[in-house]
């Protein structure tokens, strides 16, 4: 099982931005599918964006123009850039990879928008 580290977290107002980072410990690691997920405890875990091996990437309508997924496959690293932070973007913020159906899970990192 893939072990994953997420960092960049933190608060930040209004209309700020935050990269976040994870670093996997795999030596495949251009093998997976990455994906962010972040989850508040009014509501269920959900996907903010993913990026597949061939760095196609996806993402929420709600995220849309704003955040954007990338792949540093010699770093083993994904990143969630996100600007134009809005209060609704406050959640814990995980990491997940995943290959041939088997998914590996962060533990997380908090973001919090507040003025």
């Amino acid at each position: 099982q893939v072990q994953l580290v997420e960092s960049g977290g933190g608060s930040v107002q209004p209309g700020g931005s935050l990269r976040l980072s994870c670093v996997a410990s795999t030596d495949y690691f251009n093998t997976y599918t990455m994906a962010w997920y972040r989850q508040t405890p009014e509501k269920e875990r959900e996907l903010v964006a993913s990026i597949r091996t061939d760095r196609i990437d996806t993402y929420a309508d709600s995220v849309k123009g704003r955040f954007t997924i990338s792949r540093d496959n010699r770093q083993n690293t994904v990143y969630l850039l996100m600007f134009s932070l809005k209060p609704e973007d406050t959640a814990m913020y995980y990491c997940k990879s995943t290959r041939s159906g088997v998914e590996s899970w962060g533990q997380g990192t908090q973001v919090t928008v507040s003025s």
